[in-house]
């Protein structure tokens, strides 16, 4: 009887971000940095990588140093007029995770208006028990445990029964030293001694179920 619960991360995970949604989220940062810092475009690009590079995330930088609302911050940056025809996605993705037992949610930095549209737009909403976004996190993003620990008292789970499904491994990382069993999504031939399986697609997941009991 299979007793797991998955956690799946969103962007470049259960889709490909990195040839339209990222660089598309990346430019609007730095438009948000422009406006509201009234910074010229290039430093606005420097400081958006900064904050990033030191903090895990842009919006800790602006939260610390600017008292910037994360909010507004993330429901400005996160506007996508035709995000139907960004998203990159398996055609074979609702089939694959509909052969995966057990519970799923959804395990995401971003804000819960982007990835519930991304889910909705990848139709496969309905597989999930819930999402769990950064507002969830009180604005903690992974790789802090804050989140982890949330998300584990809020959907009634015991992560050492769960499998973190991820591209990150910073993310990876910090779900193993909680206990869950990881699942690294990547190109690398290599994977460090806390992934427990490592996948090129998650076509190959339900393959690999029984490294994952």
């Amino acid at each position: 009887m299979w007793r797991r619960t998955w956690i799946f991360d969103l962007d470049n995970t259960l889709h490909d971000a990195a040839p339209h949604v990222l660089p598309h989220i990346n430019r609007s940062m730095t438009e948000y940095l422009q406006r509201h810092l009234g910074l010229e475009e290039e430093a606005a690009s420097a400081l958006r990588r900064d904050y990033w590079l030191r903090y895990g995330a842009t919006l800790l930088g602006l939260m610390r140093h600017h008292a910037t609302d994360p909010r507004h911050f993330l429901w400005h940056t996160h506007q996508f007029p035709d995000l139907r025809r960004m998203l990159v996605r398996e055609p074979q993705l609702r089939a694959t995770l509909r052969r995966l037992p057990g519970r799923k949610f959804v395990f995401s930095n971003a804000p819960v208006h982007y990835a519930s549209a991304v889910l909705k737009m990848l139709a496969i909403a309905d597989l999930f028990d819930g999402v769990f976004s950064i507002e969830r996190t009180r604005f903690r993003p992974k790789p802090d445990s804050y989140g982890f620990l949330r998300l584990a008292r809020a959907a009634r789970l015991r992560l050492q029964r769960c499998i973190m499904v991820e591209d990150t491994l910073e993310n990876l990382r910090t779900a193993a030293a909680l206990g869950m069993k990881t699942v690294w999504v990547t190109q690398s031939a290599r994977a460090p001694g806390y992934v427990d399986v490592k996948v090129e697609s998650l076509m190959q997941l339900p393959g690999r179920l029984s490294a994952l009991r």
